[in-house]
Parts: structure tokens; sequence; C-alpha cells
């Protein structure tokens, strides 16, 4: 199966949808064009899709499979997750949000939650 995000105008993923990859056949050889032209048939031509791979974390296609409110950057062909904090900084070569300090190494019993207000990395126990 492919699977297609849906982008606004802001390049915001709205929704990702299933298609059968028998859409996507052109002479034989899968064609994203194709299956864009097919999610354009079912919700209209004012619509944006990209193909996207459930298997991205393994094949590197577009950094990461997205989800509702992710962001396809188009001049580095990936997706990205919402910024989790104000302070935290995208690195372009992972398309992983980072902390401005580095998370220290785990402590048996213990998981570390980011304080904004502080900047800080806090140890809290694990329940």
């Amino acid at each position: 199966m492919a699977h297609f995000a849906e982008v606004d105008e802001s390049n915001k993923v709205i929704r990702v949808i299933v298609v059968n990859n028998d859409m996507l056949l052109e002479n034989g050889v899968e064609s994203e064009g194709k299956g864009i032209a097919f999610c354009k048939s079912l919700y209209g031509d004012n619509t944006k899709w990209v193909q996207v791979s459930y298997n991205a974390a393994s094949n590197g296609f577009r950094k990461h499979y997205p989800g509702t409110g992710w962001t396809y950057d188009t001049d580095f062909d990936g997706f990205y997750s919402p910024q989790p904090y104000p302070s935290w900084k995208l690195n372009y070569a992972t398309f992983l949000w980072e902390a401005p300090i580095p998370k220290p190494a785990n402590q048996e019993g213990f998981e570390w939650k980011w304080a904004e207000l502080s900047q800080e990395w806090i140890a809290k126990p694990i329940d």
C-alpha cells in the first residue's frame, strides 16, 4: 500500500491516506504523479498531495512518516513534527527537534523531562 499526505498552503499535513498500489501504476511502474492524480480525484483538484513512506525511518524517504499537524519542507523534501518547545531547534540532518542542551544519560528509575522555563532537563521518577 502507498501513503499520501495532504498538505495545506503552508505545507502543514491535514491528513494521511492509504492508496492501493494499483492506483499508482503507470506502464507497470509506480508513479507518485499518478497517485497524486488519484488523490485529487477523490478530494478535489485544489488539494496538494505528497507521497510518504510508512517505512521512512528505514528507507529515508522524505525523512519521516508524518501525522496531522506535521510540516513538509519542500527545500529539504522531508517531514518534521510540530516544534515541542519554543527553544528547540530543528536538526536538518535528522529532521528531529533538539533541546538547547543535550539530554543527560538515563538513570535507572528516572526519566528526563524538559523544563522550558528554566531551560534544563529534570529527572522525574518513573511511576
